[in-house]
């Protein structure tokens, strides 16, 4: 059984070595063709260099306890800010024309695919580390970040990712300065709009104490002391008046009983004469010289106590002194009565006045109230925005002297030594892999596509019929002259092939020269 199995591998493995033998040039061709376009892509491809700046994100030099930045967001957020301007058409087209990057292409295609190409040529990579904020809680945090560029002449990509480290130190700094000029600013605008709504309740303010001046929550008790001394005024004055009235009354009562006028001699004179004309008018006639006498005397008194009379009412006083004192006294006694009652008109006009104020001081007080409310709240929002401007403005000086946060290119770029493209050794690696295995698939087909038989084995399998005996392979003198030639015709075909592909490579492709200095560069030989 073991000796079945052995025979079975032996004569397999002969039959790998015989069909190996017939397709040898099927397998060695594709793989020699596949590998040499793979060594000559490898060194013609053109290379491709890459440079890098390293920039350090460096916290603020004065602690935030006692400066805040105005500048809000973190790094990571920031750099991609940053980098959307940079990588804009216009900053790009200057970097382009400054270098006289990608002459080829530019001449080619459209400024948009070159844009984009620059693009793609740039590569932004952040460093984040495990810090500690204030809490004590640790956290990833971005602490710097590196810039580099791809291209294919080693002088203008170390110059390109420096111009690159360069914008983004500039931009930041650029950045920083609006974003602080620009909170400032707001903030003051705002302040002012602020001062300008307190000017504005101000003014209401006064003109509605203007308007309401004698009925405003601070003169209330003056208003209410008032009011009591008013009732107190008036009740003193009503007293007053009381008291007076009383008296005139009683000065009528005494003018009443003391007669205007003193007793008259004249007037007594004249009732007797009048009494006596009387009795002698009823014994004697007018012409009797008793009654003419009587008659001419009472004329005469009568003219005189005429006289006297009408003298009194022109004078208009009494000829009784007693008379005359009491009137007085009743007459000042009137005008008292008449100044009291002329301050009663006084002090109830005053206190309904007071009264009209402390009705009317409630709603008084709460509009006011509302006023002071309206305007406390301005004046806090106020002085807020001005610590705010303050602390802004002590903000803005700090990125104005760069002691903010700020990017520190702690790495310019190096003139790099080796291109990271292409990689040679994989190339040919690539190449050799692929080579092989076309050449393996390449035989393999032929080799299943034969029909004819090339052993015993495969007679019997295509006939049925038993193999009597194996003539093997006769080679004579002459078949192995006829090999010879045909290996030397094999090779000079192959040299000239070579001599050839070299002459079309060195005038259509590169120059040799070039290419084996380039060669010699790229093995660092």
């Amino acid at each position: 059984m073991e000796r079945e199995y052995v025979e079975e591998n032996t004569l397999e493995f002969k039959k790998l070595i015989g069909i190996l033998k017939r397709r040898k040039w099927e397998i060695l061709l594709p793989a020699a063709a596949i590998f040499l376009i793979a060594a000559i892509g490898a060194f013609y491809w053109p290379p491709t260099y890459r440079s890098t700046s390293t920039v350090l994100i460096e916290e603020q030099e004065i602690p935030r306890e006692y400066v805040t930045t105005t500048v809000t967001g973190y790094a990571e957020q920031r750099l991609q800010t940053i980098s959307q301007r940079i990588m804009s058409y216009n900053k790009l087209m200057e970097i382009i024309n400054r270098f006289n990057l990608y002459a080829d292409l530019r001449r080619k295609s459209n400024m948009e695919a070159v844009i984009e190409k620059m693009r793609e040529a740039i590569k932004l990579e952040t460093i984040s580390a495990d810090v500690k904020d204030r809490s004590g809680s640790a956290k990833s945090a971005t602490i710097a970040f590196t810039v580099s560029y791809e291209g294919e002449k080693p002088e203008v990509v170390q110059q390109v990712a420096n111009v690159l480290a360069s914008l983004y130190l500039e931009e930041n700094l650029r950045s920083r300065e609006e974003k602080s000029a620009g909170a400032s600013k707001f903030i003051e605008t705002e302040g002012k709009q602020i001062q300008a709504q307190l000017a504005e309740i101000d003014g209401k303010i006064a003109a509605f104490k203007s308007s309401n001046l004698n009925s405003l929550p601070e003169l209330a008790q003056f208003n209410l002391q008032t009011l009591a001394q008013s009732d107190q005024e008036i009740d003193q004055l009503n007293d007053q008046l009381r008291t007076l009235k009383e008296k005139e009354s009683y000065l009528l009562t005494q003018l009443a009983s003391i007669p205007q006028d003193l007793a008259n001699p004249d007037k007594e004179r004249l009732k007797e004469l009048r009494a006596q004309i009387v009795n002698l008018r009823t014994r004697y006639s007018e012409e009797y010289p008793d009654v003419v006498k009587a008659r001419q005397e009472i004329a005469e008194l009568e003219r005189r106590l005429g006289s006297a009379g009408k003298q009194s009412a022109l004078g208009g006083q009494s000829d009784n002194p007693a008379y005359v004192a009491m009137s007085a006294q009743l007459a000042g006694t009137r005008s008292d009565i008449r100044s009291i009652n002329r301050q009663l008109g006084l002090v109830r006009s005053k206190r309904e006045g007071y009264r009209h104020r402390i009705e009317a001081s409630p709603r008084t007080e709460e509009q006011y109230k509302l006023l002071l409310s309206e305007r406390n709240n301005l004046q806090a929002k106020y002085d807020d925005l001005m610590k705010k401007h303050m602390e802004a403005k002590v903000a803005q000086g700090l990125e104005e002297v760069q002691m903010g946060e700020r990017f520190t290119l702690i790495d310019p770029a190096r003139l790099p030594g080796e291109p990271i493209e292409p990689n040679i050794p994989a190339v040919l690696l690539i190449g050799l892999i692929l080579g092989t295995g076309a050449g393996v698939g390449t035989a393999s087909l032929r080799e299943f596509s034969d029909k004819s038989a090339h052993s015993a084995e495969d007679l019997e399998l295509a006939t049925s019929m038993n193999v009597l005996a194996a003539i093997p392979e006769i080679v004579t003198l002459e078949d192995r002259e006829r090999g010879k030639k045909k290996c030397r015709t094999l090779m000079m075909s192959a040299g000239a092939v070579a001599v050839i592909g070299l002459i079309v490579f060195h005038f259509f492709v590169m120059n040799v020269d070039v290419f084996i200095a380039r060669l010699m560069r790229r093995f660092s030989i």
